[in-house]
């Protein structure tokens, strides 16, 4: 079995990632397909404390660019410009390209929780009925314009077999098994439409079993990730574990895996054999805490020393770095974090706590982050940067901002 440092693994992740590529003058549609060649999906989040999940990737790795890009890629489609994303459960709830939709529903991933509301569709089979009668005349449609369809304005039922909540419940079912998907979305809501009027017919026929699509799925882990851990592979999409291991077997068969030993990791690892180790990394990245390089935290300790935990759901007065915390990336080293805010009503972009890691060059560290915040704020239409007299970089980052 093949040696590897973990500075060669370090590398061959992050070139995977995209943080090799360069960024763009101005980034076009042929731009964001690069980056999805790379990452091969996107993780919707509702959290909007700096700026949706979905483009934050985007942007750290393409640089400055129209949030219209993306959403035309995932939310509309004519002749011209082909729908090139659909939402499904992937690792989350994720936009995948249009082409792997049938993959997440050939029986490979892991059972999902809306699995739990299943028994609605055997107990009330009218209410799903109705459901996709009022999606199909009145869709794409969101969950409240659909339960007052169905309901009324009273919020009262019009037959004895539902109420309010089951009929959310039968929505977040048919979109977990596949026959709604997302239409469109307004002002971040989604709105549901029947699969078969978003889904090419060409790719509906396509047909899956758990083991090819498991299959298919970790060919596809492995090329975002590089080099990784058969639990790695298998976090991306939340595989079934059973699937993964074989998946993962078949594809050292055929020789696409190649098992290595990496220097501090425990097992086995793989690597893409087509993966390449960049000789260097260089350039800065600001990552939102949904962003596939460091969204497995374990992987994220394992490559770059870095400890990371989101601390949204945690009482403020026990959080270590903030509310909202994107870690800084500057020449291949995570070497910082912030927790930010986009205030939109002052028209700034906050900085409510800086940290550096141990070791760094913390001058450099703090101009390198000063700029890019700049670049962020200025996507994000805002005016200016204001940081916060908190955290051990602070100081630093005021000066050089």
């Amino acid at each position: 079995m093949q040696r590897m440092s973990a500075d060669v693994a370090r590398r061959i992740a992050l070139g995977a990632q995209g943080f090799t590529d360069l960024r763009p003058a101005a980034a076009t549609r042929r731009h964001l397909q690069r980056v999805l060649s790379r990452v091969q999906l996107l993780q919707i989040d509702s959290v909007n404390v700096a700026v949706r999940a979905h483009y934050m990737p985007l942007f750290s790795r393409l640089g400055s660019y129209e949030a219209s890009l993306l959403d035309d890629a995932a939310w509309t489609h004519s002749a011209r410009k082909p729908r090139m994303l659909v939402e499904t459960w992937a690792h989350e709830a994720s936009l995948v390209p249009v082409g792997d939709w049938p993959l997440f529903h050939s029986g490979a991933k892991k059972r999902g929780w809306w699995q739990n509301y299943q028994t609605i569709l055997e107990r009330s089979p009218q209410l799903v009925d109705e459901v996709l009668a009022a999606v199909k005349d009145l869709g794409p449609i969101g969950a409240g314009a659909l339960e007052k369809a169905l309901l009324g304005d009273s919020g009262r039922s019009k037959g004895p077999w539902w109420d309010w909540s089951e009929v959310k419940r039968v929505c977040e079912v048919l979109f977990g098994v596949g026959v709604l998907t997302t239409g469109t979305r307004r002002s971040f809501e989604r709105l549901y439409d029947l699969t078969e009027r978003v889904i090419p017919s060409d790719v509906l026929a396509q047909k899956w079993t758990p083991e090819s699509g498991a299959r298919e799925l970790v060919l596809r882990s492995a090329v975002a990730l590089g080099v990784a851990t058969e639990p790695d592979l298998r976090d991306y999409y939340r595989l079934d574990p059973r699937r993964s291991q074989a998946a993962v077997a078949s594809l050292v068969e055929d020789g696409v895996l190649e098992p290595v030993s990496v220097d501090g990791w425990r097992g086995v690892a793989y690597r893409h054999v087509e993966a390449k180790a960049p000789r260097r990394v260089a350039g800065r990245a600001l990552l939102c805490p949904f962003d596939p390089l460091i969204w497995e935290r374990a992987r994220t300790e394992r490559i770059f020393g870095f400890r990371y935990r989101i601390e949204i759901y945690v009482p403020e007065p026990r959080r270590v770095h903030g509310y909202y915390v994107f870690p800084f990336l500057l020449d291949g080293e995570l070497v910082g974090r912030v927790d930010i805010k986009a205030d939109r009503a002052a028209g700034v972009l906050r900085v409510q706590s800086a940290w550096a890691e141990d070791g760094v060059d913390r001058p450099r560290v703090a101009a390198e982050l000063a700029a890019e915040l700049k670049h962020m704020a200025e996507w994000l239409g805002l005016e200016d940067v204001l940081v916060v007299q908190k955290g051990d970089l602070a100081a630093e980052l005021i000066a050089a901002s």
